[in-house]
């Protein structure tokens, strides 16, 4: 009976060790975002805009992820599986942005650029994007490098346009919770429904013969071609404009699908709004 218990007992280390190898990464990613969660949980509304007067003047729980964020090995990423490492850099990415704004907060413009962009809106911020730099996984990175240098050249996922949120009202909106691997692919569709419901980012006019779509399909179409690419629908257009409209009817009622895929129509560019994604209660 002793070797018996013996053997039961190994048996159950043995199980107990490998079913935590299975789920400890993802365990691991969920705890990990606990205070990212609290900030956009307390700062961000339904609408996904924020409160940046009130986080800037309560950031503890933002500096704690961000802590995390550079704490994070690189030998130990490198075992995380593919969805928990983008849902890492689009975290990363939204988190730094609002970490951007609040040490810009509020924003001061510049003559010259309010010529051009909003006074309030983060193209006042100099090198915002290249000048910049975070502490992430051990290097000093700017977010441009995380956008185009990680996200857009490492991984095949064009659905991350729908969730990069650079603090503009013509950004996705930033969503209530943090991203995370065993749930990213549910996360990023949802993110598409709700932006390609916005008529300020895609809009049919049927009267007019237009189909607007929002400027991130012009900046990053090329990004969609990959997966979304297609020679057997709406061949009027070019390879990125026809792979964007294969990516957009997923997400469309059957009558919209049905005009799109007739392709009688013009592709037209709504204009992108760079204002602040500022609460307007604050």
């Amino acid at each position: 009976m002793a070797k018996l218990l013996r053997i039961s007992g190994w048996v159950i280390l043995f199980w107990t060790v490998f079913l935590s190898g299975l789920v400890g990464p993802a365990v691991a990613e969920a705890s990990s975002y606990d205070d990212y969660g609290a900030v956009l949980q307390e700062f961000v509304n339904q609408e996904g805009l924020v409160n940046y007067r009130g986080l800037k003047a309560d950031p503890q729980k933002l500096e704690n992820f961000l802590h995390a964020l550079a704490q994070v090995h690189p030998e130990d990423y490198k075992k995380w599986p593919v969805p928990q490492q983008i849902a890492f850099w689009i975290n990363a990415y939204n988190a730094l942005t609002l970490k951007a704004i609040i040490d810009h907060y509020p924003i001061k413009a510049s003559f010259w650029r309010s010529l051009k962009f909003p006074r309030n809106s983060i193209r006042q911020i100099p090198g915002v994007w290249t000048d910049l730099r975070f502490p992430v996984m051990g290097r000093r990175m700017t977010l441009d490098e995380i956008e185009h240098g990680i996200l857009r050249r490492q991984f095949n996922e064009p659905r991350i346009h729908m969730a990069l949120v650079c603090a503009a009202l013509g950004c996705p909106p930033l969503r209530p919770e943090p991203y995370v691997g065993d749930k990213l692919n549910d996360q990023l569709n949802d993110q598409a429904r709700h932006f390609l419901a916005n008529p300020k980012k895609f809009k049919i006019d049927r009267q007019e013969g237009q189909v607007y779509l929002s400027p991130i399909f012009k900046w990053f179409g090329e990004d969609f071609i990959r997966i979304y690419g297609t020679n057997a629908r709406f061949s009027r257009f070019q390879p990125k404009e026809r792979a964007v409209l294969n990516f957009i009817q997923n997400y469309l009622s059957k009558a919209d699908q049905e005009y799109l895929f007739k392709g009688d129509y013009v592709i037209s560019y709504l204009d992108y709004d760079w204002s602040l994604n500022e609460r307007p209660d604050q």
